[in-house]
């Protein structure tokens, strides 16, 4: 049996989530409106599945709603450039930690970034 892997991923958003989501604003203080809005994620699936699952607002079997209102919103398309270097990794906790991580290092680089 094979051990589930985890990835990060980045999904690029549409710049009108500044402007529109007060709660996005306002977590990102440092934006200068010259990076791109983004929103950073982990998850046992590929990347590409779980953009799709964003983006049609899937909801599993016990009708929780498994996709990021934000990305369902202002999702464009994944941006692998920014986290292929960090996949695959062993453990969902090293995920949640790797997920952080990317996100503040992406905020510290200018990046407006949204993360659970």
């Amino acid at each position: 049996m094979s051990k589930t892997e985890y990835s990060v991923y980045v999904v690029e958003l549409s710049k009108k989530v500044f402007s529109e989501n007060a709660r996005f604003r306002n977590a990102n203080p440092q934006y200068n409106g010259t990076m791109q809005c983004v929103y950073v994620g982990m998850t046992s699936k590929t990347p590409a599945e779980r953009f799709k699952q964003h983006k049609t607002g899937f909801v599993n079997k016990k009708g929780y709603k498994l996709s990021a209102n934000i990305v369902e919103k202002y999702g464009k398309y994944l941006r692998p450039s920014l986290y292929n270097h960090l996949n695959p990794i062993k453990t969902q906790r090293e995920a949640l930690a790797m997920e952080e991580e990317l996100a503040i290092d992406l905020r510290r680089k200018k990046y407006a970034v949204w993360f659970n």
